[in-house]
């Protein structure tokens, strides 16, 4: 099985993460970058102007990709990684879901959030994709190799 790890990190948080579980797997990355770049200010969340509190109030919302050259089509399994925001994935992931075709493809989701897992994220990954969703997991900047290869040995990928 070909393997992608494909990743939303406007803080670095979760590339940190990405980066070691892409190595952990033996799969190739790909960075899932806005095409304007969220600002400190874009993300306080706190803020209800806010670029990112704008987005996650509107379910439409799709802000745009910095390209659409991510090579899903090579691959049998994508794992696609994002923090959670509003308790749930941002935006822009639904931008990406919605710019390729993962028919017979697996998607696998993990997150990085301090205080939250993935809710009901996986139900609306495969009402965008029509893919297969499996198990889900929210891993911290301090996970090891170890996790992750539990954790796709786990569910198969």
């Amino acid at each position: 099985m070909k393997r992608l790890v494909a990743y939303f990190s406007p803080t670095g948080t979760t590339r940190f993460v990405a980066e070691k579980m892409a190595k952990a797997i033996n799969a190739d990355i790909y960075e899932i970058m806005a095409e304007v770049p969220y600002t400190q200010a874009a993300l306080d969340w706190k803020d209800p102007a806010s670029r990112s509190s704008i987005e996650m109030a509107d379910k439409a919302s799709r802000p745009a990709l910095a390209d659409k050259k991510c090579p899903v089509a090579d691959y049998d399994v994508i794992f696609i990684g994002f923090p959670i925001w509003w308790y749930r994935e941002p935006s822009i992931i639904d931008t990406f879901l919605e710019s390729y075709d993962f028919s017979n493809k697996k998607i696998a989701l993990f997150c990085t959030s301090g205080s939250c897992g993935l809710g009901d994220t996986a139900s609306r990954v495969k009402e965008l994709t029509g893919a297969e969703v499996v198990d889900g997991r929210r891993f911290f900047d301090g996970s090891v190799d170890a996790e992750f290869t539990r954790w796709v040995d786990y569910i198969g990928l």
